[in-house]
């Protein structure tokens, strides 16, 4: 069946944010990425060069300087607007993102999650969208494992309750100022979070850090200390990889 000039039309308008909220579809390239996502959403149109798509075409409808030949069209999930830590076994980690901007940093950051094991990330409202076409690319079809959700994130950390009545989850925020991580885990006996708490990890703006609304509601600030300590190095590590250092040391002690 012949590909129409308006289907190409809106195949390429997904590249925007503002037409995937309103058709409720997101756009993925390429034959892996295309085949793990149907693991876990409804695929409403595929394109393959040679099979129903020109090289051309293709090209017309694709976001990458280099098309992979594989275009997949699907359905947004409707997710909550950020989860209630009262319905979560003790111990679950939660990560949340204030203001992280650059699609391939969170495209990353959820593919981290899926290798570590958390399965939620509660986002403010001005991060990146988690179905940007370069954040799908970067997930590697982690998108099907790891719920990504939006809200008033100060909000949200403000309300959040544990599992357990009477009990505060524990915030860890990453800060300059914050102490060293390595020292923190390592004189708590029990998991960092408690056995039968819960606990949410922040990570925040790849320039500015989290936010100061949010920051006041830190109930543990850390930082990942730079080696050797008194060592002139840059400014700070990127989102992506910090976050990857924390949900490693995280999930070491939880041994």
């Amino acid at each position: 069946m012949k590909i129409t000039k308006s289907e190409i039309k809106q195949v390429r308008s997904l590249q925007q944010k503002k037409f995937r909220d309103e058709l409720g579809l997101f756009v993925a390239e390429g034959d892996k990425c295309v085949e793990e996502l149907q693991k876990g959403f409804e695929l409403v149109s595929l394109y393959r060069e040679g099979e129903n798509a020109s090289r051309v075409e293709i090209e017309q409808m694709s976001g990458l300087q280099t098309p992979q030949g594989t275009i997949g069209v699907f359905r947004k999930p409707v997710l909550p607007l950020a989860p209630s830590l009262e319905e979560r076994a003790g111990g679950e980690v939660l990560l949340a993102l204030d203001g992280v901007q650059n699609p391939g940093n969170l495209g990353t950051i959820i593919r981290t999650c899926d290798w570590f094991g958390v399965h939620d990330i509660v986002c403010s409202r001005d991060t990146a969208d988690c179905f940007n076409p370069k954040v799908v690319q970067a997930t590697m079809g982690a998108l099907t494992r790891v719920r990504v959700h939006y809200t008033d994130l100060a909000e949200w950390l403000a309300s959040s309750n544990s599992p357990i009545k009477g009990e505060r989850p524990a915030i860890y925020g990453t800060l300059l100022e914050g102490e060293d991580m390595y020292e923190v885990l390592s004189q708590t006996h029990l998991p960092p979070w408690g056995l039968r708490g819960a606990s949410i990890i922040i990570m925040g703006n790849e320039g500015n850090g989290i936010s100061e609304e949010v920051r006041r509601l830190v109930t543990h600030p850390i930082r990942i200390p730079s080696y050797p300590k008194d060592a002139e190095t840059s400014e700070s590590l990127n989102v992506a990889i910090a976050t990857a250092i924390v949900l490693a040391e995280f999930r070491r002690v939880e041994k």
